[in-house]
């Protein structure tokens, strides 16, 4: 009898390390933290305005003490780093309608449309570079399962950001 007690203890205890190695790899690799790790890597440091997609895997952070503008995509697994003499401009695009936007060279087209039912807001970055010269990050996806937040946080953040891209233009 002692001998069965602890062979059910020694499995109960390997199943819950088992579950909590799971539950911590889990929480490790959750599609944000693992977002917030790469662009950790990516600029040196936390970056001093962000924008995450977890369910797109994508993200873009402005680095305004080096003067920098990451962009990640595929989960954080590929990326690349503008200086801000790189960035040409960028859009907030509402259901595939541009209700906002500013180009290197060009007014700002303010943002005069709230949306608050909106099924799609979208921050498009667009930059000097052939290869890559645009990068949309959804903002709100109403489509999107576990979609946090709102359609009129997301309009309120891609203001933020042309407010950011405007004044980084105009340095």
């Amino acid at each position: 009898m002692d001998e069965a007690f602890r062979t059910v203890l020694l499995i109960a205890l390997a199943a819950a390390a088992l579950t909590t190695a799971t539950l911590a790899l889990a929480w490790w690799m959750e599609p944000q933290r693992r977002l917030r790790r790469a662009m950790l890597k990516s600029l040196g440091r936390i970056g001093d305005a962000e924008a995450i997609a977890p369910a797109e895997g994508k993200a873009a952070a402005l680095d305004f003490d080096e003067g920098q503008l990451a962009v990640l995509w595929a989960r954080g697994a590929h990326g690349l780093v503008y200086d801000f003499a790189e960035v040409e401009g960028g859009e907030i695009i509402v259901d595939g309608c541009v209700v906002a936007r500013i180009r290197r060279g060009e007014q700002r087209k303010a943002l005069d449309v709230m949306a608050p039912e909106a099924e799609q807001v979208v921050l498009r970055l667009m930059f000097a570079d052939p290869r890559h010269p645009e990068f949309e990050l959804a903002l709100w996806n109403a489509a999107s399962p576990g979609q946090a937040g709102s359609s009129a946080e997301a309009l309120r953040l891609g203001r933020r950001w042309l407010s950011h891209i405007e004044a980084l233009l105009k340095a």
